[in-house]
């Protein structure tokens, strides 16, 4: 009995394992693909005669930041240039305040840490995917361009 108890927890420590391990090639695949298209996009720019400092990538995301059905009116905007710096400007708007925050971006992180929103925005503003995005769209998003932490 013992045998096979030990038996089918290695089985299912394996099974484990096994997710474990397509979690992380999935993730790496995507941050690749994430990458590659950077590069691809950062030689067009350089193969480009114009300002490399000007403001180039831009995407914005609304949503209901209070979860209080305001009506979607909070949103994040990045404006970044062909390096990847520039600025994530944050409104969370409820009924009765708004509060507006500004993060600077340096190569596409920033030394402030970003909301998964803002995240989101600054690697859509990256990949040319804006200007407007949808928080629904599928991506698996951490903070700061981490990867979020397995469940």
């Amino acid at each position: 009995m013992i045998l096979i108890t030990i038996a089918l927890a290695s089985v299912g420590i394996g099974l484990l394992g096994l997710y474990t391990g397509l979690t992380a090639r999935r993730r790496a695949a995507q941050a690749v693909e994430e990458c590659v298209e950077m590069v691809r996009r950062r030689l067009e720019t350089s193969a480009d005669v114009t300002d490399g400092r000007a403001i180039r990538d831009v995407a914005i995301v609304h949503y209901d930041a209070l979860r209080e059905d305001a009506g979607g009116l909070s949103f994040s905007l990045a404006m970044l240039n062909a390096a990847g710096d520039g600025v994530v400007l944050t409104s969370i708007n409820g009924r009765t305040e708004t509060r507006t925050y500004a993060k600077i971006v340096s190569s596409g992180r920033s030394l402030q840490l970003l909301s998964p929103e803002e995240d989101q925005v600054v690697r859509a503003a990256r990949l040319g995917q804006g200007p407007q995005i949808r928080l629904d769209d599928g991506r698996d998003i951490g903070v700061n361009g981490r990867p979020p932490a397995s469940t």
